[in-house]
């Protein structure tokens, strides 16, 4: 007998999704610090596509981070032409201190295993 190339990822442990949803948060926070915002992203879409369909509680915390990822990936490119007229140094900043504090509340908030929407975020992805 051949395994089904379709079936879904298997189910994690609540403790395992509790891991798995701080970590949704915590690699692209590392990323991003790394690459002064850069690579956040990738962190964000990467994990989200390994483990959403690991439970909801993952996939939430993934989904999470990858829209707090999308609006800063917004604001960091609105700022970039904002630079010309200086004021795009201001914004590139607040945008990375604003993704910091929002992937450090959700890695904190996942490890403890409570659901959470970050504030000022538009769910676009789900």
């Amino acid at each position: 007998m051949s395994e089904n190339p379709y079936a879904t990822a298997p189910s994690v442990s609540p403790g395992q999704e509790r891991t798995l949803g701080a970590v949704a948060h915590g690699v692209p926070l590392v990323a991003m610090v790394l690459s002064a915002g850069l690579l956040g992203f990738v962190g964000s879409l990467v994990i989200y596509l390994l483990y959403k369909d690991r439970g909801p509680f993952v996939r939430a915390h993934a989904a999470n981070s990858l829209n707090v990822q999308i609006i800063t990936g917004i604001v960091l490119l609105i700022s970039i032409p904002l630079m010309f007229v200086l004021i795009g140094f201001v914004t590139y900043g607040i945008a990375l201190v604003f993704a910091f504090v929002l992937h450090l509340l959700g890695t904190v908030k996942a490890h403890r295993g409570e659901w959470w929407n970050p504030p000022m975020t538009p769910r676009m992805v789900r």
